[in-house]
């Protein structure tokens, strides 16, 4: 080659096939550098929509209510008399109108066209005088009578099709045959009244002015044999003590509340229907403040009442520690100003409306202690309101005589920043708590939607997961880039690197059905080894460093920590053989039921420990992996200056290489930790999924990554359910995003300030 003259060097590189050559290689260059570019182009592009998506279907959760008024008509029938009732059926397209005289008139809710109209008070030798609605599922209709009577209905809407065109025909069915029923011996007229009614029983409780309460129940009892339908009656006194101004009975029958003009609630236990109870009276308003209105919210749990100042304010029964229930009041709502005439509840959820005298609606969310919007309707506005079963339309009447028809958009009600992070006081609860529940068996169930536990399951998740995988990954890349021979290197890191190819699914059942019981089994030997194995490595490298020079020098340099694996084995061997002896010697056989007994420490057999462990062992490879190639990395020189310097290694190690390699080992230990803010599979095989706030190791969690991989296939599309989890999601991104943010920006600081080592 040295005796080729530069002509025939020239001319070689100048030939055809090394032109052609060096094209081809050109142009490859050029097709990759843009394939790069288009990949990291794309990449950055999917992540923005992945977030513009999950924005966009949270959206919603937090837009304003809307009202649209949709028609307006004079008030359908009977104009002159005093309206008691408007109702509409689940279509909103069938209003009812119950007035002072009896009459039931029903109406096309977008014209005012009458479709029906019946006088329940035809047939009767009575006027009416007290009006009350049982739960509006049910659609009870009752009447107090001046003769000390009550008379029951129930509207109804039957569904048709004909030629494919929905068809609501309205109804009404008198209860008991139609007959009024007697509750007043005295017959005196029926001032006062409340209602409920179901399949099985019939409650009625009258008041006529007087010291009583008049409580009658009625129960049909059927016959095995023959069918036949008997009405059991059963009557009770309620002596009294005031006069009842609001009057409700719930759902289910065993609980009476009624106020009087004094501002005092009286609480009252009717379940046994011979010997009612006065449990509670109680001052719902301030001095100077009267009680208005009173309504039992959907469930006929929570009592809202309505102050004369505009507020108002919920209160339901808690227990306490005696296992006694006392009304307390839970929230206020203070938006209005004038005397609230009428609430409203919603029939599904925890909203209610409120109309006050000065014509101003309130649309309220109870549960999230939300005021949704509060719009002025009209200066002569009546307090007459109706809301759908569906709660998308409203029916208003006015004082001037007019019935307006709203469409109202409120899907999200009981979203807000209070009911996803905070402490939230649920009904049937003993005080205000973080939960996450979001369906139940029970047909009066409300959702729970607080985000705050199963934030604090991920981070539980990641914190003994990264208290597990730190140590050991960190330590393992130092020695394996430093101390340990390129031989074993060369085994021992692509090693460790193929387990982050193991699925995670495969690690979670692992965890889950061996691991969890393994632990269970041998809980003494998992506290013995994080003692007992150090100790005997100790014990092993001090016995080797005793040992003659010659017989150390058999083994080559870098090999030593070959000698420690049958050291952990056996260690590891005789921790689980002694485990069983030890605990039947110290604990009485169970460890777990002696640390509940004494510590006061709960134990679940699918706990944090396990997750730590097995999400520490799905993260290690990736952080091993990074930090051990920053280690590796750092310029031998400064090793060797350091050295020739007279620092040891270790003063080496510390002082230079992984100062040096700290911003690849910071990213190693950040990158790690995003993936276990994410990790899914092994969350939701190895722990209970149980969204509770507890530190204690032992227990279960369950993280926002699990909850959106096992209850977004059973949600409904676009539901407050289905958002909320989007909602999580968004979380997740954002707190991935957040950690990287930081990760890279000290990263770039340690980069700077150690660069000039």
């Amino acid at each position: 080659m040295s005796d080729m003259k530069p002509e025939s060097i020239l001319g070689n590189f100048n030939s055809p096939s090394a032109v052609r050559h060096r094209n081809i290689r050109h142009i490859k260059d050029v097709v990759m550098r843009y394939i790069m570019t288009a990949g990291g182009i794309s990449v950055i592009v999917a992540i923005v929509l992945i977030a513009i998506y999950l924005v966009w279907v949270v959206i919603p959760l937090f837009l304003p209510a809307h009202l649209a008024k949709m028609a307006s008509y004079s008030i359908p029938a009977n104009p002159g008399e005093q309206t008691f009732y408007y109702a509409m059926e689940e279509q909103s397209e069938v209003g009812m109108r119950v007035s002072d005289s009896g009459s039931v008139v029903f109406f096309k809710t977008e014209s005012g066209e009458v479709l029906l109209e019946e006088n329940l008070m035809a047939n009767v030798d009575a006027a009416v005088s007290s009006f009350y609605i049982g739960d509006p599922t049910e659609r009870l209709i009752a009447f107090g009578l001046d003769n000390g009577g009550v008379l029951l209905s129930q509207h109804n809407y039957s569904v048709s099709y004909p030629g494919d065109v929905r068809q609501i025909s309205p109804s009404v069915l008198g209860l008991f045959d139609g007959e009024v029923i007697q509750i007043d011996a005295q017959y005196r007229p029926i001032t006062r009244l409340a209602v409920q009614s179901n399949e099985d029983q019939t409650t009625i409780i009258g008041y006529a002015n007087g010291s009583q309460l008049q409580l009658v129940n009625l129960t049909r009892e059927t016959e095995f044999l023959s069918d036949e339908v008997t009405v059991v009656r059963i009557d009770q006194l309620i002596a009294v003590e005031t006069e009842v101004d609001h009057m409700i009975v719930n759902i289910e029958q065993n609980e009476l509340f009624f106020s009087d003009k004094q501002g005092y609630i009286y609480y009252y236990n009717i379940s046994n229907k011979e010997s009612p109870r006065l449990l509670q009276r109680v001052r719902a308003v301030e001095e100077g403040v009267a009680i208005t209105s009173l309504e039992f919210l959907s469930g006929g749990i929570s009592v809202m009442v309505g102050h004369s100042d505009g507020n108002i304010s919920q209160w339901f029964p808690v227990r306490d520690v005696n296992n006694n229930y006392t009304l307390e009041k839970i929230r206020t709502f203070d938006s209005q100003r004038s005397p609230i005439k009428q609430i409203v509840p919603e029939y599904y959820r925890k909203g209610f409306m409120a109309l006050d005298a000065d014509g101003s609606l309130g649309i309220y969310h109870a549960t999230a202690h939300r005021t949704i919007k509060l719009q002025k309707l009209s200066p002569n506005i009546g307090a007459k309101l109706a809301i759908s079963p569906r709660a998308n339309a409203l029916l208003i009447e006015n004082s001037d005589g007019n019935v307006d028809f709203w469409e109202l958009d409120n899907e999200h009600p009981e979203v807000s920043f209070s009911s996803l992070w905070g402490k939230v006081w649920y009904e049937s609860r003993e005080k205000a708590e973080y939960i996450w529940q979001s369906s139940s068996s029970s047909s009066d169930f409300e959702p729970k939607f607080s985000l705050t536990p199963l934030a604090f399951g991920t981070l539980k998740a990641s914190f003994y997961a990264m208290l597990f995988a730190i140590p050991l990954s960190i330590m393992g890349a130092i020695y394996t880039a430093y101390f340990m021979s390129p031989g074993v290197r060369n085994f021992v890191k692509p090693t460790i690197e193929i387990m982050a190819a193991l699925p995670t699914v495969i690690l979670g059942f692992l965890a889950g059905l061996w691991f969890a019981p393994l632990v269970e089994a041998y809980l003494p030997a998992m506290f013995l080894m994080f003692i007992v194995i150090p100790v005997a490595i100790l014990i092993t490298a001090y016995g080797w460093r005793c040992l003659p020079e010659k017989i150390r020098l058999i083994i080559p340099s870098g090999y030593e920590s070959l000698i420690l694996v049958p050291v952990i084995v056996l260690t590891t061997l005789i921790v689980f053989w002694s485990s069983q002896p030890i605990e039947l010697w110290l604990f009485d056989g169970n460890l777990p039921l002696w640390m509940s007994q004494e510590l006061g420490i709960s134990y679940d057999q699918r706990n944090s420990f396990v997750v730590g462990i097995a999400i520490g062992f799905a993260v290690i490879p990736t952080i091993f992996s990074i930090s051990e190639d920053a280690i590796f990395g750092v310029p031998r020189h400064l090793t060797t200056g350091s050295l020739a310097l007279g620092a040891t290694q270790w003063q080496t190690m510390v002082l230079v290489i992984l100062l040096t390699a700290s911003p690849g080992i910071f990213s190693a230990i950040m990158i790690g930790l995003g993936r276990a803010v994410g990790e899914t599979m092994i969350v939701v095989m190895a722990t209970g999924n149980t969204a509770i706030m507890d530190l204690n190791i032992f227990e279960g969690f369950r993280a926002l990554s699990a909850n959106i991989a096992v209850e977004v296939p059973e949600s409904e599309l676009g539901s407050t359910h289905y958002r909320i989890l989007f909602l999580a999601g968004l979380v997740l991104f954002m707190a991935t995003f957040f950690f990287n943010t930081i990760a890279e920006v000290v990263r770039q600081r340690l980069r700077v300030k150690y660069s000039n080592l």
